[in-house]
């Protein structure tokens, strides 16, 4: 297993459990159409859930090769990162059609020792707005810079590599895996166009030991002229080597589209907005409380002093209607007592 990725690994299960998938199912349906074809109820009758089951295993291990190809490696690199792969891959291989071996070497007797030398070093505006102190305890290791306009957000992997880009480029990835990184160290992406620095960043390292990690610049679009571009990382003051990468933009960047600004000086004259005060100043305006004291409409109260019909109680006291009690009082005819006397 030492030469065997978490990649090739999740490749190889992916695989086998189709390939068994597919037997499953294949022996599942033999089994059923042989089943078929038996006399007695009861061996048809277990041929055939023989079968069912085998379908079902199929399918099964069919389901289980779809989640190992989607996302068993995703899992299995949040549970352990991935670890640098430093492959590296040239680009342009310069291969000699004619080899001229040189019959006689003259030795120099001077060696001419350039005193500058061709080593990237950290410029002094950048190296002064350092802001991490610690040092890397090991030496890290990089692997080359891959360029890329887009980048996958769960694995960190450039979309469409290439060495050379046609305008308009847009945003600009620089994407590497790394190994023995200090957290807290200052690092270092220098970004050069033709020898000349147009961009850099320059932060702590917070993104663990061992993994993926990308530098990115999006200037402007007009920013993207055309030339060599040259990507350096530094870890402190130390150049990482390996670390560098170059790329090549071609054709003209977009022109800028004109901006009205230098037209909208005007504009500032046009301080006779706030001056006419005068809209202000008409308080008459204020003055029609006139509409206010128009109380005289909630003042017809006499509306509400009618109260002269209800003291209309004239008609209840009409009470001599029922003092007509004398029909009742008529008891002199029951009187008439002086029947007896005729006796």
């Amino acid at each position: 297993m030492n030469g065997l990725d978490i990649h090739t690994g999740v490749q190889t299960a992916f695989i086998l459990t189709l390939v068994l998938g597919l037997m499953s199912l294949l022996l599942g349906i033999r089994t059923i159409r042989a089943g078929a074809k038996l006399q007695f109820f009861r061996k048809r009758h277990d041929r055939m859930v023989q079968g069912w089951r085998m379908v079902v295993v199929g399918a099964v291990f069919g389901f289980m090769s779809f989640l190992m190809n989607t996302y068993a490696e995703p899992i299995a690199y949040r549970v352990y990162p991935p670890s640098p792969t430093i492959t590296l891959t040239p680009t342009v291989t310069l291969t000699p059609t004619v080899s001229v071996t040189p019959t006689i070497t003259l030795t120099p007797t001077i060696t001419n020792t350039p005193s500058v030398t061709n080593t990237p070093s950290m410029p002094q505006e950048v190296e002064s707005k350092f802001e991490s102190t610690i040092t890397p305890a090991a030496v890290p290791v990089f692997s080359p810079l891959i360029f890329a306009t887009e980048l996958d957000d769960e694995t960190f992997q450039p979309v469409n590599p290439g060495n050379e880009f046609a305008n308009p480029v847009g945003k600009m990835y620089g994407v590497f895996s790394y190994d023995q990184m200090t957290v807290g160290a200052q690092w270092t992406a220098l970004w050069y166009r033709n020898g000349e620095l147009v961009y850099y960043e320059s932060v702590p390292w917070s993104w663990g030991t061992g993994g993926y990690g990308y530098t990115e610049w999006e200037p402007t679009p007009d920013q993207w002229h055309t030339g060599t571009y040259e990507v350096q990382i530094f870890v402190g003051n130390q150049w990482v080597e390996e670390a560098s990468g170059v790329f090549v933009v071609t054709g003209d960047p977009p022109t800028p589209a004109p901006t009205m600004t230098p037209s909208h000086t005007p504009s500032a004259t046009f301080t006779i907005g706030p001056s006419p005060t005068r809209t202000m100043t008409p308080s008459p305006t204020v003055t029609l409380t006139l509409t206010v004291t128009r109380t005289l409409k909630p003042s017809l109260t006499p509306t509400v002093t009618m109260t002269r019909r209800p003291t209309f109680t004239n008609t209840v006291t009409l009470t001599p209607r029922p003092t007509n009690t004398i029909r009742p009082t008529d008891t002199r005819r029951p009187t008439l007592t002086s029947e007896p006397p005729h006796k």
